[in-house]
């Protein structure tokens, strides 16, 4: 392992501003472009090396609209470290080339167990409200069964939880969820080391769990930063699903063939007490910025 990050740091110090001795990063950028862009495992030779690494960090840099350098600079390592999403960016949810769907438009779901962090009735919500997001702009339809084997089966778990793709404890990586299928098709899985909420003091479960609905439905990770299926966790209030999502979700199931126009939400009044650390412009966005969390203001959402 340390040869190879050797390797790696001679093949790009020069170009890099990144500090050529930390090791944290590389074995951080190693292991997030392993996860999400297949980076090969067991590389041989130097060359091959550092070129498959700089072939894999352009890869990403072009699914998260970096500028595209193929240098792990601070920019690149910063989306990196935000949380997100377990399911990979690259390979086969790649836009589902093979169109994975559900055969049949009356789907079942099951809560499997709860966080001690909500209370019941308030997962069942989150939940219920998630998968009410889909459903109004397609024909799907979702009962909810209590015992059995549903079609999609909602579990919280810690570490090693039963599918070979633990989780890493608190941040990081939030979920995860499998495109339809039998047996483990399907199912979503949270990670309980993770503080859920219904507000944004955490991390919101109805945000979450409404865009890993979206990969248990077929869809894959979008590069539109302002969609729901974006991969990297962002806050916001008065959520609904982009034109993007829309979109995709639609060319496997068609729309909503009774559909209804959704409320607007009104606005909350602002605690007189809010405050924030920092906000910037990015790529189109504005972000807003407090403790640990972030927020992402996209101008074609509301």
């Amino acid at each position: 392992m340390r040869a190879f990050l050797l390797l790696l740091l001679a093949a790009h110090a020069a170009a890099l501003p990144l500090p050529a001795d930390d090791t944290d990063t590389w074995l951080l950028a190693e292991k997030y472009l392993r996860r999400f862009y297949g980076l090969p495992v067991g590389l041989q030779g130097s060359r091959k090396a550092a070129g498959d690494f700089q072939k894999t960090i352009k890869q990403m840099q072009r699914f998260f609209k970096l500028k595209v350098t193929g240098n792990l600079n601070e920019e690149t390592v910063e989306v990196m470290k935000q949380a997100r999403c377990g399911v990979p960016d690259a390979g086969e949810y790649t836009h589902f080339p093979r169109k994975l769907k559900w055969n049949t438009n009356k789907l079942t779901f099951r809560i499997v167990n709860y966080t001690p962090d909500l209370r019941k009735s308030d997962v069942d919500k989150a939940i219920r409200k998630a998968l009410n997001l889909w459903a109004a702009v397609t024909p799907l339809t979702f009962k909810k069964l209590h015992t059995g084997t549903a079609d999609i089966m909602i579990s919280f778990g810690s570490g090693e939880h039963g599918d070979y793709n633990p989780f890493d404890g608190p941040n990081n990586l939030l979920a995860h969820a499998y495109p339809p299928g039998q047996n483990i098709g399907g199912d979503v899985h949270f990670d309980e080391d993770e503080n859920w909420t219904k507000d944004s003091t955490a991390y919101n479960l109805f945000i979450v769990a409404a865009h890993e609905l979206g990969h248990a439905l077929g869809l894959g990770h979008s590069t539109d930063a302002g969609a729901l299926m974006y991969p990297s966790y962002s806050y916001r209030t008065g959520f609904l699903l982009s034109e993007d999502d829309v979109k995709g979700i639609q060319e496997l199931y068609g729309p909503n063939p009774s559909p209804h126009k959704p409320r607007s939400c009104p606005p909350t009044k602002c605690d007189p007490m809010l405050s924030i650390d920092a906000v910037t412009g990015l790529r189109g966005e504005t972000m807003v910025f407090k403790d640990r969390f972030y927020w992402r203001l996209h101008p074609q959402m509301p």
